[in-house]
């Protein structure tokens, strides 16, 4: 009787997953309709996709419509076009990938399908106007419009909506911050870690003159969420200045500055998203233990310097045969800045966190060019996890900041 209760349970939700897949199937083949898609995000007890995120969309190529392909690894895009009569075939081949979650925008509605993890798939539609764009050699899309006001308010973009040519590796930076921001959430959202129907919180912790504070503040709201957003630095002037600044774009209401250490600000509610861009040395690890604390859905952190765990290696016995990463300065300042971004991925992942570690941004625009992003399933690690990190600290003698944080067995988290 159970094995044909489970049977059924099975055949429903196979047929769940056949409505869904052919609804997102039929907006896909929409040449006339179909304004932008997005796969992305991995199915719970699946392999990785061979690409990490899809995209989407039909463009006109000689006066032919054609179903424009883009995919994503973490160092750059790969793009194909397929036309009228092998559209399916090329949708079939992603829709049968493990994507946990499908973003797809036409001329009258918007569909999410996500998997959730039980393996289950959930389709919700919303009726919603998009214009759709096929132009093959449309202008470079920019996340970030350089005339917007909070870009001239912060002296990135001129009077003109130009930016300035001192300022762009520094808009660079942040909008490459942001492409990676955008995703991440739509992915939180669509799995249920970040709860719909109420106001979006977010915390940028070491928010210094607010570049970032404001270009997400921008972005989220842009995308249409209800965004509250703090930042946090110990800093009165930049409190001020920044203050000021918010103040005079009318954003005063929703994005508020506060005065205060990492380790020391509280905030009311816990954030949903924490950011950190740069906080020197172990700051990082003080944002990365504040957002553990809050057990924030996600977190996006991009490292500075790294100067704590390069001062542990001066005193340290390298293994053999491995004295070579430590015997030359500079090659052990490179090497130091590896084994620690790779020890705190490691340590997120002790506490419930699935870690990537990606490049978010040219070497050319700044050094300090990568990033954690981190989201928390709160599924615990199993034990081989904490015995590779046990052998790597153990091997060097180093003990990251951010383990004695977050790994001590009597720690409470503060709001």
């Amino acid at each position: 009787m159970q094995a044909d209760q489970e049977a059924i349970e099975r055949a429903g939700d196979a047929g769940e997953e056949s409505v869904a897949r052919a609804a997102v199937r039929e907006a896909l083949l929409e040449p006339g309709a179909l304004v932008r898609a997005v796969g992305s995000g991995r199915r719970r007890g699946e392999d990785a996709p061979k690409y990490q995120r899809v995209e989407l969309r039909y463009v006109d190529l000689k006066g032919v419509r054609r179903l424009q392909v883009t995919e994503f690894d973490e160092r750059q895009a790969h793009t194909r076009n397929a036309d009228a009569g092998g559209a399916g075939k090329v949708v079939d081949e992603l829709l049968g990938l493990p994507y946990g979650n499908w973003h797809v925008e036409t001329t009258s509605e918007t569909l999410r399908l996500r998997y959730t993890k039980k393996g289950r798939s959930l389709l919700h539609r919303q009726a919603e106007q998009h214009e759709q764009e096929t132009s093959h050699d449309r202008a470079k899309h920019r996340l970030l419009d350089p005339a917007a006001p909070f870009l001239v308010e912060l002296g990135i973009s001129d009077h003109l909506g130009r930016v300035k040519p001192s300022r762009q590796a520094k808009y660079k930076q942040i909008e490459e911050f942001c492409k990676l921001l955008l995703p991440a959430l739509e992915d939180a959202v669509s799995a249920g870690r970040i709860a719909t129907g109420r106001p979006l919180h977010v915390v940028d912790l070491g928010c210094g003159s607010a570049y970032l504070t404001l270009a997400a503040y921008h972005l989220l709201t842009d995308a249409g969420h209800d965004v509250r957003m703090t930042g946090i630095d110990h800093n009165p002037a930049a409190r001020k200045r920044n203050t000021q600044r918010v103040t005079a774009l009318g954003w005063q209401d929703h994005l508020e500055f506060v005065d205060a250490t990492i380790a020391d600000a509280r905030l009311d509610t816990p954030p949903d998203v924490v950011l950190a861009l740069h906080a020197c040395d172990t700051a990082t690890d003080d944002a990365l233990a504040r957002a553990v604390g809050w057990e924030a859905p996600l977190i996006l952190a991009a490292p500075c310097c790294h100067h704590d765990i390069q001062k542990q290696l001066k005193s340290v016995e390298p293994p053999a045969p491995y004295a070579l990463l430590t015997r030359y300065g500079i090659v052990r300042e490179r090497f130091a800045d590896v084994l620690t971004d790779s020890l705190r991925a490691a340590v997120l992942r002790q506490v419930g966190y699935r870690v990537e570690v990606v490049q978010f941004v040219d070497s050319e625009h700044t050094p300090r060019n990568l990033l954690l992003r981190a989201a928390r399933t709160g599924a615990p690690a199993g034990p081989e996890v904490r015995a590779e990190y046990d052998t790597l600290t153990a091997e060097w003698q180093v003990t990251p900041h951010l383990a004695t944080l977050v790994l001590a067995p009597d720690r409470e988290a503060v709001l």
